[in-house]
């Protein structure tokens, strides 16, 4: 008899945006494998009944590769246990979950999907930057900053990105922040474009800079933007009042 996987989606952070089933499950588990995104409010809240792994990346540094963490979850349900992989944000939204489900789809193992409130809508939110607008913004478009180091070709079309007149909302792309910046003017975006950069969503080290498109960089060196955080191209950054 195998278990069951449920891919949790914790939101962006704090108990107050976990919802009903997620916390139904979690509760139930008698395995949890989490990363440090959901935050210590919600890591503390674990059962103490749950076995609790951490499969988190600190640092640039991987605690357990993926492959590895969809291996543990293949096993563990395999046992017949109720596994949860608790996730930040919406467990299919640049968070892998889409991988785990397909492997665990293939060895017949039963997977539900939680939802959760992603960054991309609830980081800005809570500063009071919307990502749509009836005067600023008729679209959103949600971009990974970090693509997958193995590909040769990037997936994203940087000359439509540049072009699009709605906002552009980027995740783990700190690091890439000079990069994208050259990408988005090199095809033509403005220069004044306005940007936010949200790091630390949710938390008590929040802190929110904003800026425009050609000094993005240069603030990026001078203020020292760390992960996690949320990047916001667009004229919704002139609603914020911070």
């Amino acid at each position: 008899m195998t278990g069951k996987v449920y891919l949790v989606g914790s939101g962006p952070g704090g108990l107050g945006l976990l919802t009903f089933r997620a916390r139904e499950v979690i509760d139930a588990a008698d395995i949890i494998l989490y990363d440090q995104l959901p935050g210590e409010e919600i890591i503390s809240s674990l059962p103490e009944s749950a076995e609790k792994i951490d499969v988190g990346k600190y640092g640039g540094c991987h605690t357990m590769n993926q492959e590895d963490i969809e291996a543990l979850l293949v096993k563990f349900a395999g046992e017949g246990k109720t596994v949860v992989r608790l996730k930040g944000g919406d467990p299919f939204v640049f968070g892998r979950g889409g991988e785990e489900m397909e492997t665990l789809r293939k060895y017949g193992i039963e997977v539900e999907a939680v939802p959760g409130i992603t960054s991309g809508i609830a980081v800005p939110e809570s500063v009071g930057i919307p990502v749509t607008h009836r005067d600023f913004a008729s679209s959103v478009t949600f971009i990974t900053g970090h693509e997958d180091p193995k590909k040769e070709v990037s997936s994203i079309d940087w000359a439509w990105l540049a072009g699009t007149p709605g906002t552009i909302v980027i995740y783990m792309g700190v690091k890439n922040i000079p990069v994208i910046a050259e990408k988005l003017i090199g095809n033509g975006m403005s220069e004044k474009t306005k940007v936010a950069v949200i790091e630390n969503g949710f938390r008590k080290n929040q802190r929110v800079t904003c800026t425009v498109l050609d000094e993005l960089a240069d603030t990026a060196e001078r203020v020292g933007f760390k992960a996690p955080a949320i990047i916001v191209i667009g004229e919704v950054v002139s609603l914020y009042r911070g």
